[in-house]
């Protein structure tokens, strides 16, 4: 299985990554690169298996098990980008420890590991 890797600049924001890594191909919020609603195994496009709202293994599917993993620069997971709200791994869960907004170990903390200080997040399926 052939493994992709893209860079995510946390909080997810457009603005935010927008400004960071408007250039950099593996970047989801170049709309040329890993953010292209064209790439045929891209997260953001919908028909793919990774961007489809209906596959187990999308981040949109709020029912997924199987959602990509986030990874940060040295390596330690970060929890599943996930919709799902339910799963203990997903970054949607605002009662686990990758979505918790106060959890060291979220993206969603910014003083922990969703500091807009701290490197690059990527996203390995």
């Amino acid at each position: 299985m052939r493994t992709i890797t893209a860079s995510i600049v946390l909080l997810l924001s457009a603005s935010t990554a927008g400004a960071v890594c408007p250039f950099d191909p593996n970047c989801l919020s170049n709309p040329y690169g890993a953010g292209s609603p064209y790439k045929p195994n891209g997260l953001m496009n919908p028909y793919s298996d990774r961007g489809s709202p209906y596959s187990n293994n999308s981040w949109t599917n709020p029912y997924a098990t199987n959602a990509p993993k986030l990874y940060d620069e040295q390596g330690n997971y970060r929890g599943r980008l996930s919709t799902n709200p339910f799963d203990p791994d997903s970054t949607s869960n605002p009662f686990g420890r990758y979505g918790s907004p106060s959890s060291p170990d979220s993206i969603n903390n910014p003083f922990g590991a969703g500091s807009p200080f701290g490197g690059n997040i990527y996203v390995r399926p």
